[in-house]
């Protein structure tokens, strides 16, 4: 079996996170979603579990990091194409997210970024395959 990933996030208001990664287009885990929490799928082997402020806390012991303030993690996802990075974001925007920054257009790998409604920062990068065989010079841009 292929190594899984589970992402666990606090939210807010679990429903406003539904609502809102519904519009990007993701689904989420009937079996593993209840009023505290929710399993949203990326891929088949990428999960993203969304939980409730207090019901995230109840398996740390420090401070739940408000992302609207500190930056907790860089969440990068990749894209199929340039057009598909674009889409995301621009669903995301429409769903309330802001804006952290520019696109970064480095020829081989174009990215943006947004902000879900809790703060959490969502990078949505492609990388041209054409392009990876050949050298690329390092960047301080590039957080994946």
């Amino acid at each position: 079996m292929a190594t899984q990933i589970f992402v666990n996030l606090p939210v807010k208001d679990l429903n406003k996170s539904v609502d809102f990664f519904t519009k990007l287009g993701y689904s989420f885990n009937p079996q593993f979603t209840d009023e505290k929490a929710t399993c949203m799928i990326i891929s088949d082997t990428i999960y993203v579990m969304l939980l409730v402020e207090p019901f995230f806390k109840s398996f740390i012991k420090k401070d739940v990091a408000d992302a609207t303030q500190v930056s907790e993690a860089l969440i990068c996802l990749s894209a199929d194409s340039r057009e598909a990075v674009d889409d995301l974001v621009d669903k995301a925007i429409a769903a309330g997210a802001t804006l952290p920054g520019d696109a970064i257009d480095q020829g081989f790998m174009y990215s943006r970024s947004y902000s879900d409604l809790d703060g959490h920062h969502w990078e949505v990068m492609y990388m041209d395959p054409a392009a990876l065989t050949q050298e690329q010079p390092a960047t301080e841009n590039a957080a994946v």
